[in-house]
């Protein structure tokens, strides 16, 4: 046996029965073969937060290949791999005490599991045993000594993999008797290419002046309300409309076929429960990578892509809402919006413009979740209440010019009003999951010639006659040229996220809320937001934003720094680089905004 194997086994056996602070007489490291242990922190009692610990192999122990581990985009899909071959392995052996997380169907840069030039590392959470207060060492030891490095050795040493693959109910040996190791390589490759290919599609949607893509087959629907699983077979698989469809080869040679959403506006109609909202969030969750058996492997979205709603009673700090909500009757200045309670209107405005500030060229929004008064006013309403009384212009005078003088693209599901059908370049409409191209029917519908729009470019459209609705009147009269200029940058003061009651770091609690000091941050109006991880990793951004505003430094630019930092460092660098850092994946600088934007203590320089 190792010696420091056997110390740390004999040190834990001694121990047994004792009070529980006597576990700190253990932190340190310890080698285990070609394993090596680290127990960085050792909680204070039985019910506290768990004790860190660190399992970590060389490179050359490890055994994996390097063209699948050179690269950051192929290390973060083996990180993930293999976080998931480790998670499935404690689930099946029943070994509740080391906690490695819980991954999603997405793929996330995390903390976790990290590979770097030197080696392959776990970063576990470990519940120490206890009976009351009192050490069960014996248990401890069992935990330490042997559970941890049999962990390890399941992880992080190809050759082993084969066995570990035994963790997620895969066989061990194929029909034809050939070894499973081969068939777990395989399944690390077919993982590693099916990110590489993802990223490349993504990508590619930049250059074909794409929004997203659906591939065929894709199976949208999800098992339940609260399951992110996909529905069994009873589900539609997806199909292009012909008017749509488009084919892409990649450099791995692989093929796809299925829906090009273009840049411009895109209106999602269809009756109840037919699979409108159900594109939308695969489309929300499309700006991830998905694993294989997801059936949204080949949903791809541009990655600024951002889902805005109303969101009654959040805080608004120094936004420019005027394109949306001018002339207010108090006299309020709407190009420096402050409140602390905005209303559903008002709060729509924000998300957007917010959204816009930081960046996305992609908006994507559900009727059901919006203000009326923000998206549409009926005629009858125009004529009743007069332009200059009314100060919310209505979204649908607006999105055409978000996209002609913004570059931002917006795809709506609407299932109650046909006032986008005029402004949309394609309306797609669901009947049963099934999607067909109707745009030119919802044009002949409201009165828009498909003659003067045909081959028209969005500038075009908005140049059509004054008779053709496309050109609002109250539009005309109030628009200038620089409506959609790029705001008045917002300067967080030096002091923003260091109020003086603050005493401890940030916390996240849950998926939906970050404790920040004494506020509590709320998130849970930000959909694109789907692992507590990245939450805890919002929580750290603002501890490193803290450090980064002067008084001179504006949001975006704090915003832009993090995520240089974070593609030079990884997620580690938000932490510190503590030896440590818990369970962390990365955010978006578009959910980091939204927790900014969101605190009630963040004040402007002036």
């Amino acid at each position: 046996m190792n010696s420091q194997r056997s110390n740390l086994s004999s040190t834990l056996h001694s121990l047994d029965g004792r009070s529980y602070g006597n576990y700190k007489q253990i932190r340190g490291r310890y080698e285990f073969g070609p394993v090596t242990v680290f127990i960085d922190r050792v909680q204070v009692d039985p019910f506290a937060s768990p004790s860190k610990v660190r399992i970590r192999i060389n490179r050359a122990e490890a055994g994996f290949p390097t063209d699948i581990t050179t690269e950051r985009a192929d290390r973060i899909a083996v990180s993930d791999f293999l976080f998931r071959v480790g998670n499935s392995f404690l689930h099946r052996t029943d070994r509740h005490a080391i906690i490695l997380g819980r991954p999603g169907q997405e793929v996330l840069e995390r903390t976790n599991v990290v590979i770097d030039d030197e080696g392959f590392e776990a970063r576990l959470l470990v519940n120490l045993p206890a009976r009351g207060r009192r050490i069960l060492g014996h248990q401890a030891a069992d935990i330490l000594t042997r559970d941890v490095p049999e962990l390890a050795q399941a992880m992080f040493v190809h050759a082993n993999l084969a066995t570990s693959a035994q963790a997620s109910d895969g066989p061990t040996r194929d029909d034809s008797g050939n070894d499973a190791q081969d068939d777990s390589s395989d399944a690390l490759r077919e993982h590693v290419q099916l990110h590489r290919d993802q990223l490349e599609l993504q990508n590619h949607l930049g250059e074909e002046d794409l929004l997203a893509f659906v591939g065929n087959g894709a199976i949208l629907p999800r098992r339940s309300g609260d399951s992110d699983l996909p529905m069994d077979s009873r589900a539609v698989a997806f199909t292009s409309p012909s008017s749509l469809e488009h084919t892409v080869t990649l450099s791995s040679g692989r093929s796809l076929t299925g829906m090009a959403i273009p840049r411009g506006v895109t209106v999602i109609v269809g009756g109840g429960y037919h699979g409108k909202s159900t594109i939308l969030r695969a489309l929300e969750r499309g700006v991830y990578p998905h694993i294989a058996g997801d059936g949204r492997e080949w949903v791809i979205t541009e990655p600024s892509a951002t889902s805005i709603r109303a969101e009654d009673g959040r805080a608004v700090t120094g936004d420019d809402i005027s394109p949306f909500i001018n002339n207010l009757p108090s006299g309020t200045d709407t190009r420096a919006f402050t409140t602390t309670n905005a209303s559903g209107s008002t709060s729509q405005a924000a998300n957007l413009v917010e959204a816009v500030e930081v960046g996305a060229r992609s908006l994507l929004i559900d009727e059901d979740t919006s203000a009326t008064n923000f998206m549409i006013r009926d005629e009858r309403m125009r004529a009743l209440i007069p332009a200059e009384r009314e100060p919310i212009t209505p979204f649908v005078d607006r999105i055409r010019p978000l996209f002609t003088r913004r570059g931002v693209s917006t795809v709506l599901v609407a299932g109650g009003s046909s006032a986008f059908f005029e402004v949309a370049d394609h309306v797609i409409a669901l009947d049963a999951y099934v999607p067909q191209e109707v745009t030119e029917k919802a044009h002949e519908l409201v009165g828009v010639d498909p003659a003067e729009l045909e081959g028209a470019s969005p500038a075009d459209r908005d140049a059509a006659s004054p008779a053709s609705p496309v050109n609002r009147e109250d539009e005309s009269a109030d628009d200038s040229g620089d409506m959609f200029a790029a705001p008045r940058p917002r300067i967080p003061t030096a002091t923003a996220l260091r109020p003086s009651s603050k005493t401890k770091s940030a916390k996240a609690k849950g998926l939906g809320q970050v404790q920040f000091g004494k506020a509590f941050i709320d998130l849970a109006a930000v959909s694109q937001l789907i692992d507590p991880q990245q939450t805890t990793g919002i929580a750290e951004a603002l501890e490193y934003m803290a450090e980064i505003f002067d008084d001179r430094t504006s949001l975006t630019d704090a915003l832009a720094e993090v995520e240089d930092m974070l593609d030079a460092q990884g997620v580690d660098g938000l932490t510190g680089n503590r030896d440590h850092p818990g369970h962390v994946s990365r955010p978006r600088p578009q959910e980091i905004a939204a927790a900014l934007n969101r605190f009630r203590g963040l004040r402007l320089v002036e």
